[in-house]
This record gives structure tokens, C-alpha cells and sequence, in this order.
């Protein structure tokens, strides 16, 4: 039977090799499940697919090697609780991005995310763009990540008991980065939904498939967008969410960073039954909910510090140990390991570089990308570095540009089409 592999993006569904084989990516809210749906996703992992669950930087959960037949399988058990892929892949607003820092607007982030997923996925007004739309809601601004995303909501306090974001639009990485802009201040919770809704209509009328809205930057200047939207908003009904009374996810509320256990996961690549064993220990703890953080890890936060000792102690009966050891931040994409735009085998250079320099790699963020979508967003890590040319002979091998980042902006390119010997040296550089 002939697939339809475009056709299946919107469904959050990429056809991942030559062999017929796809992706299928859960669309999380805000990078949250609970123990029971962390559960079933390692049981569906265990029995589909690879056996490898993927961590994605945007808080999502891939199953790789999918046969055609299995997806039906696989989206069934992900409905029994409460999971969808929809609008996870496609021109579709994708899964809705939160920040893993556990600073002070973190539940609200949480909150006002796991709305806007709702509201976005399946509806048709807002599916068929040009290109994916990329939402962040940020607690703060550690770590930059405000700077990348088509739309940025980041936290930053609380005004007559209300919640209030600052804006930024038109970032993104791939072959042009460009550092999104700060569209508006201090904007109340309440106006935001209104706001989002002409962001993406301006999008979706002004801009090209397959473009990105930071090509309408380019084209009309930050003057000529806010033109755009100005006009728009004049236009734009004031929905907003209605809320009976205040919403929380995690049991607790503001800094809360003392509390949270990371479990490192190498490049992403979790075995769903590693998966299993991690819900059980937090089943065993009265931990009720896991977060896929922006590096790739797992995070759990328990209630309190007896909790954690407990949940840390069942860990490491699980065979998870130093756990409490400060991590190495390592952002990872599945290169052509398991991505048909891979251009080179991106663990495989991580598990060298990580030899080579593993000590001098405390303290260092890395990131390696094995395409220059940069996936792995590389421009917000120390050392950044993107395969930017696969050789066509056995003896023209890839070719990688390696960026440094020492301030709040994007990473500059430092070394450009480089041989992984030349990697090495430039790399130990930086160091």
C-alpha cells in the first residue's frame, strides 16, 4: 500500500528512512506526563518501534523505527491516557515549549502552557501554516531560549495578583539564525491568548510555505510586522482563558529548584523499559509526575526533601547513581543515526568528545547538531557545534561549523567547515 508521507506530518508523524520506517512524536504538555502515562509510553516503547524512546529539547517524547502498521497501535494506546500527536510535526502550532529551571514563574508557566497546547493542537483555524510554529512559555530568562522560538511568553511577575509575560517573535535557528525580538512588556496573562491568535494569523497570511516568521522580519522590518499585528489586533475579538479558580500541575509553587532530581540521559536515547523502571521508583516515592527538561534529561519534583530522599534511594536500587553529582549538559540530536537530514552520527562524536575531554568538560554546556535545522540548538550552548556538509566520496567525510556563545545573545560562529581532526583541536581551544 502507497503511504502518504507528507500527508502524515500533521498527524505528528515523519517517515524517518528508506525502509519505511517512521517517527511518531507525543506531543507533551509543556514536557509533562504522569507516572501513568510514562508508564504506557514505556510499554508501547518496549513492544514498537526501536525499544529507545527519543527526548527532544522541546519537552517531547519520540518512538523511532515505527513500522506503518504499528502507528494505529501506538496512537491508540497513547488515547487510553490522554496523549495525542496531533500538529506535532507539519504547519501546525507544535508542542507548546516550557522552561526545566524550576525558577520563579515555573508553576504558572506550566499552567498557562498546558492551555495553550489545548487550545492550539487539532483546531483547524490554526492548522495548514506556512511552517511549524514554535511557542515557548518561559518562567525566566535563564538560558536564553526566549531568543529562538516564532513566539516567546517568558514570566516576569505578578502585578494585581496577575500573572505577567514579556513577548518576543520572529526567532529560529536552521541555516539563518536570527534572535527573536522583543514585541511587548509586562503584557497581562489575560490578553496573551488574544495576542497569540493575530501572531499566527499575521503568519499565516503573510508568509510563504515553507518560511518561517522570522522570514517576515526580513522582509517587512520589525516596523512593517508591527504594522501588521497592529492592524490585526485592532481586528482580534478579546478571547481569554476563564479560569473558576487557580490552576496548578506540580505540587510546588515558586523557587523550587532545591527540590529537583535530574536523571541524566545520554544524548536523549532512553530504553522505554529505563522508562518504566523510573516511574516505578517515583510510583514508590509518591512522586505523581516526570518532566523532559530542555537538555534532553528527566526531571522529577518531589514535595518535599524526605521525598526526595526516598525517590533518590529507589533510583539507585534501579541502578541510576549520582544522581545528586552536578550534570553535564549535553543536547544531542539523533544525527543519522535515526534522521533522514542527518549528516553525520552525532553520539558517536559526543561519546569522543566526551572521552577525549571529560573533565574539562565540567562547567561547559555542549551542543551537536547533525544538520544545520540544529535541532539540538547549538547557538544557545557554550560550544555549539552543527555538521554542515556530508562528503560524497568514503574519503570526503563530513565537515562540521563549531560555535561560541559568551553573552545573552545567539553563539557566533568561530570555525567553519571543519574536518572532525581539525573539531578536535578547535574544540580543545575553547576549552
Amino acid at each position: 500500500m502507497a503511504v502518504d508521507a507528507k500527508a502524515l506530518r500533521i498527524e505528528g508523524i515523519y517517515q524517518q528512512n528508506d525502509a519505511g520506517q517512521f517517527m511518531l512524536r507525543v506531543k507533551l504538555a509543556s514536557g509533562l506526563l504522569s507516572v501513568v502515562q510514562a508508564n504506557s509510553l514505556a510499554r508501547l516503547g518496549q513492544k514498537y518501534g526501536s525499544g529507545t524512546l527519543h527526548l527532544t529539547t522541546r519537552g517531547s517524547i519520540e518512538f523511532h523505527a515505527l513500522e506503518y502498521e504499528q502507528i494505529p497501535l501506538v496512537q491508540r494506546g497513547m488515547t487510553e491516557v490522554g496523549l495525542f500527536s496531533r500538529g506535532a510535526c507539519g504547519g501546525a502550532v507544535r508542542g507548546i515549549s516550557c522552561s526545566t529551571g524550576f525558577g520563579r514563574g515555573f508553576n504558572h508557566s506550566q499552567v498557562l502552557g498546558r492551555k495553550l497546547l489545548m487550545y492550539f493542537s487539532g483546531n483547524p483555524y490554526f492548522e495548514g501554516l506556512p511552517k511549524k510554529f514554535k511557542i515557548a512559555v518561559e518562567a525566566d530568562y535563564n538560558g536564553s531560549r526566549h531568543l529562538i522560538q516564532d513566539l516567546a511568553l517568558v514570566y516576569v511577575g505578578e502585578e494585581q495578583g496577575e500573572a505577567r509575560y514579556d513577548v518576543w517573535i520572529g526567532g529560529g535557528l536552521g541555516r539563518a539564525p536570527q534572535a527573536a525580538i522583543l514585541y511587548q512588556q509586562q503584557v497581562p496573562e489575560k490578553e496573551l491568548l488574544a495576542l497569540t491568535e493575530a501572531i499566527i494569523r499575521v503568519y499565516a497570511a503573510n508568509v510563504e510555505p515553507p518560511k518561517r516568521l522570522k522570514t517576515l522580519i526580513a522582509k517587512k522590518g520589525e516596523a512593517g510586522l508591527r504594522r501588521l499585528l497592529d492592524a490585526e489586533l485592532a481586528t482580534t475579538s478579546q478571547v481569554c482563558f476563564s479560569d473558576s479558580f487557580d490552576k496548578t500541575v506540580l505540587p510546588v509553587s515558586g523557587e523550587c529548584a532545591d527540590l529537583k532530581l535530574l536523571v541524566p540521559v545520554f544524548a536523549g536515547e532512553l530504553p522505554a523499559g529505563k522508562l518504566e523502571q523510573i516511574a516505578g521508583a517515583a510510583t514508590a516515592a509518591g512522586v505523581d509526575y516526570l518532566l523532559v527538561t530542555a537538555d534532553q534529561d528527566l526531571a522529577l519534583l518531589p514535595n518535599d526533601q524526605a521525598r526526595r530522599k526516598q525517590l533518590v534511594a529507589a533510583l539507585s536500587t534501579a541502578g541510576f547513581a549520582a544522581l545528586d553529582e552536578p550534570q553535564r549538559v549535553m543536547r544531542i540530536c539523533p544525527g543519522n543515526h535515526e534522521c533522514r537530514m542527518g549528516l553525520s552520527a552525532t553520539r558517536d562524536l559526543a561519546k569522543r568528545l566526551r572521552q577525549h575531554f571529560t573533565c574539562r568538560l565540567n562547567g561547559h554546556e555542549l551542543a551537536i547538531s547533525g544538520c544545520p535545522n540544529s535541532c539540538a540548538q547549538p547557538q544557545l550552548a557554550d560550544i555549539g557545534i552543527i555538521a554542515c556538509k556530508r562528503g560524497a566520496g568514503e574519503h570526503d567525510r563530513c565537515r562540521y561549523d563549531i560555535y561560541r556563545r559568551t553573552n545573552e545573545e545567539l553563539g557566533i560562529k568561530v570555525g567553519e567547515s571543519l574536518t572532525e581532526e581539525a573539531l578536535l583541536i578547535h574544540f580543545e581551544d575553547l576549552l
